[in-house]
């Protein structure tokens, strides 16, 4: 078998306001904070002579060709990519940045946020649009049954609320989850259409 490997597909092209500003707020640190660093490090290490066995210059420019490319990254990523600030018309549907609810076989309850894929490993209620269960979930309603492929084999859940908004209700303070905004209006399935 030959060492060929077919190209990822790509990934989804969208991503929040909150992981913008991440990726934004990283490249800055990179750019003018960590790099102008690593290269004074550079410098200093080789006006002490031989650049051959000089350990922290050879360190050092394997720092600055990982931080160089993390910055090309960001900066292609970030050129190309479409941040998602307002909640879709038809909120009782999962759509991109939506907060939804999801019960499993054994009645045990766990919230995600649908983010792209350069945001998913934020936090850990965050689900990559791009992720199995980011797939299953997009476009369904409440009540819905979702099916999962895992490793394990096929898991069950059932889609038991939707909201949007920036943060989990569980996160917030108990004056904040007890308020209801018109954008962060909380759909369950208790509620009539």
């Amino acid at each position: 078998m030959g060492r060929y490997r077919a190209p990822r597909p790509p990934s989804a092209k969208y991503i929040t306001p909150e992981g913008a500003a991440r990726l934004r707020r990283e490249l800055d640190e990179l750019w003018r904070v960590k790099r102008p660093a690593v290269t004074r490090a550079v410098s200093e290490a080789a006006a002490q002579g031989d650049r051959s066995e000089n350990a922290e210059y050879i360190y050092g420019k394997k720092q600055l060709a990982e931080i160089d490319r993390r910055v090309r990254f960001l900066r292609k990523r970030l050129t190309g990519i479409r941040v998602v600030d307002q909640a879709p018309t038809d909120t009782s549907k999962v759509f991109f940045g939506a907060w939804f609810e999801l019960a499993d076989d054994d009645g045990g309850r766990t919230e995600y946020r649908l983010v792209g894929p350069d945001e998913f490993d934020f936090a850990p209620d965050y689900i990559s649009v791009d992720a199995p269960l980011g797939r299953a979930v997009l476009g369904k309603t409440l009540g819905a049954e979702i099916n999962v492929p895992t490793p394990e084999g096929e898991r069950h859940f059932e889609l038991t609320a939707i909201r949007y908004g920036q943060e989990s209700e569980a996160k917030k303070s108990p004056a904040e989850a007890g308020r209801i905004t018109g954008g962060n209006r909380r759909a369950t399935a208790n509620e009539p259409n």
